[in-house]
């Protein structure tokens, strides 16, 4: 029945500060940034493989409830050839990871970082 994830939608409280950390920081191609008159936001699609980032704006969303236990989305993992290569290509660029560790179950390498509004993202090997 399903056959790929299609997309991935986050919503964020400042569009200008997101768009660059994930555009220009982060190095996302934009598919498609669209200005939407109606509801006075912007949307941002990005490409991340096969698979599209959502940007959607809005100041007045409420924040997190707690980190990083709050129902729905708990994070946002990018797949990655070798993690200890983009944490180090992230700390360059100014963006703070965790210290790498090693899944117990899956024994994948990862590390976590977090996007303008606290957005937990992970790298993942």
């Amino acid at each position: 029945m399903f056959d790929a994830v299609h997309h991935v939608a986050i919503i964020v409280s400042d569009y200008q500060v997101s768009r660059r950390f994930y555009v220009e920081t982060l190095g996302l191609p934009i598919v498609r940034e669209n200005y939407r008159p109606e509801r006075g936001d912007w949307k941002l699609d990005l490409r991340v493989g096969a698979v599209e980032l959502e940007i959607f704006s809005n100041p007045s969303a409420p924040e997190r409830p707690t980190y990083p236990e709050a129902r729905g989305l708990r994070h946002l993992a990018f797949r990655v050839a070798d993690v200890a290569a983009a944490a180090a290509e992230l700390e360059r660029r100014g963006i703070p990871c965790e210290p790498i560790r090693t899944d117990p179950y899956t024994g994948g390498r990862m590390t976590f970082f977090h996007d303008p509004d606290g957005l937990p993202l992970e790298l993942h090997e």
